[in-house]
């Protein structure tokens, strides 16, 4: 197996494990629900958390989250690294933990900042782009945002963002230019780590 296909497997795993893993009640094994040939997907099961947007890129990730759930942030969380880890472990005979330190996390606290916040997640896989190159590996909630068409399942409760601007269009030049101030800052040298956890 090439190891594209093989990182492209990891991010899809990632990212069923965001959807199976926000539930307030154990789920089991996800490679076992994965070989039930009647496995469906319950919506109506309670969530911990409301994911507004997303950014899984090769070797990091970004979520944009509100919690719905008592300490649900912090199970959602726990629940996906672990899961997730106990995934990538046993695919590639490895023990221990996967990722570096516990997750960082900022409490959004204007609009203007989950505005900005997530223009920058929807369009991480561009932050970390060279030169004029876009990384080959990541899934982003962008496609969702715009509105396009896609193999993806659509997780995002995107009305808090969205239903702040006339259109989707409003949305994505708005989107589109705070990158553009994104890109620019970090051209400088600005620091953005307290903004945007990099």
């Amino acid at each position: 197996m090439s190891s594209c296909s093989s990182i492209q497997r990891d991010l899809d795993r990632f990212f069923k494990s965001m959807i199976s893993f926000n539930n307030v009640n154990p789920i089991g094994s996800l490679y076992e629900k994965s070989q039930c040939k009647d496995e469906k997907t319950n919506d109506k099961e309670p969530k911990l958390v409301e994911i507004i947007s997303y950014c899984l890129n090769r070797n990091h990730y970004h979520l944009i989250l509100e919690q719905v759930a008592e300490k649900g942030i912090e199970k959602f969380m726990h629940k996906l690294g672990l899961g997730y880890t106990n995934y990538f472990n046993e695919k590639n005979t490895r023990s221990g933990s996967l990722f570096q330190g516990a997750y960082k996390a900022i409490h959004v606290d204007s609009n203007e900042y989950l505005l900005h916040l997530s223009a920058y997640v929807n369009l991480n896989f561009k932050v970390h782009q060279f030169g004029n190159s876009v990384p080959k590996f990541w899934m982003s909630s962008w496609e969702e945002y715009c509105g396009k068409k896609s193999n993806q399942k659509e997780i995002c409760s995107k009305d808090i963002v969205l239903g702040q601007f006339k259109s989707i269009e409003d949305y994505i030049k708005f989107a589109e230019d705070s990158l553009v101030d994104i890109q620019e800052r970090k051209k400088r040298g600005e620091e953005l780590g307290n903004l945007f956890l990099e």
